[in-house]
C-alpha cells in the first residue's frame, strides 16, 4: 500500500498526479513498493545557486521529491534544510501547499554564503533522532559544488553511517566540474575501513536540471536504496521488515 493514495494527491496537489505515477514505477521497478521511509530534502543556498533558484530548478526539484515522499511517508510534508555557511533555514514544504513554495521561504532568508555540508548534515540527524521514527530516512541532499570544510563533511558521513539514513546527493551544474570530485570520493569511501555500510549515492543533474526526464530522476534518486537497506538490516542499523 501507497503512503498516500492517488485520489489525496489528486485532491490536495493535483499538479503532482503525474510525478505521483512516475516516482510510483520507479519505486516498483527498485523492489521498493510498500516501502515505508521518511523523505528529507537538503538544498545549497550558496550564492553560485542563484541561478537555479531564479530558474526554477530548485522548486522542480521539492515538487518531484513530493512526489517521490507521498509514497513512502504518509505525513504529506518534507522536511527541508537550506543551508550555505551556516543552517540557513529548517521547514517543510506540504503537498496542499507545494506551488511557490520554495520562493516564499526564499524571500525570508538572508546573505547567499558558502557551502558546509557538515552543518545540514547535523540538522537532518538531530531531525530524525528527535522525531522518535521508526523507519528508516532517505536524504536527498542537492548542491552544486564540494564543501568548504571537507574533513567535516567525510566524518559526519562516516559517523551517520550507524544511523538508518542514506544520503542520496544530486549535483546542479557541468558535470565535468572539479567541483564535484569530492562527492565522488564521498560515493566511494571504504566499507568497512572508513563507515560500517555504504550509505552514500551520488550523480549529476546536469546544467539543467528540470531537462531530466521524471522517470530518469526517480531511478537516479531511489536506484541504491535497495542495496543499502539490504547491507543496513544485515548490520542492524535498520530493523528487519
Amino acid at each position: 500500500m501507497v503512503a498516500i493514495s492517488l485520489s489525496k494527491v489528486q485532491e490536495t496537489a493535483p499538479a503532482l498526479v503525474n510525478l505521483y505515477k512516475s516516482a510510483g514505477v520507479s519505486l516498483t521497478k527498485h523492489g521498493l513498493d510498500g516501502l515505508r521511509a521518511a523523505v528529507y530534502l537538503v538544498v545549497d543556498y550558496s550564492g553560485s545557486m542563484r541561478p537555479y533558484y531564479r530558474d526554477g530548478s530548485v522548486q522542480a526539484l521539492a515538487d518531484r521529491v513530493l512526489g517521490l515522499s507521498a509514497h513512502l511517508d504518509d505525513d504529506g510534508t518534507v522536511p527541508v534544510v537550506f543551508f550555505s555557511t551556516d543552517v540557513d533555514a529548517e521547514t517543510g514544504i506540504a503537498l496542499a501547499d507545494h506551488q511557490g513554495r520554495i520562493d516564499r521561504i526564499v524571500a525570508g532568508l538572508g546573505h547567499m554564503g558558502k557551502t558546509s555540508y557538515h552543518l545540514a548534515m547535523d540538522a537532518v540527524i538531530d531531525h530524525y533522532l528527535d522525531s522518535g521514527a521508526a523507519e528508516p530516512a532517505l536524504v536527498i541532499f542537492q548542491t552544486d559544488g564540494g564543501p568548504i570544510n571537507k574533513l567535516a563533511a567525510e566524518r559526519y558521513l562516516c559517523k551517520a553511517a550507524r544511523l538508518p539514513l542514506f544520503w542520496q546527493f544530486i549535483g546542479f551544474g557541468d558535470p565535468g566540474s572539479k567541483q564535484f570530485d569530492f562527492l565522488r570520493k564521498l560515493d566511494e569511501l571504504a566499507v568497512p575501513g572508513k563507515r560500517i555500510v555504504d550509505n552514500a549515492g551520488f550523480f549529476h543533474a546536469g546544467e539543467d536540471p528540470r531537462r531530466v526526464p521524471d522517470a530518469e530522476l526517480y531511478d537516479r534518486l531511489v536506484g541504491e536504496f535497495p542495496k543499502w537497506l539490504v547491507a543496513a538490516r544485515a548490520q542492524g542499523i535498520v530493523r528487519p521488515t
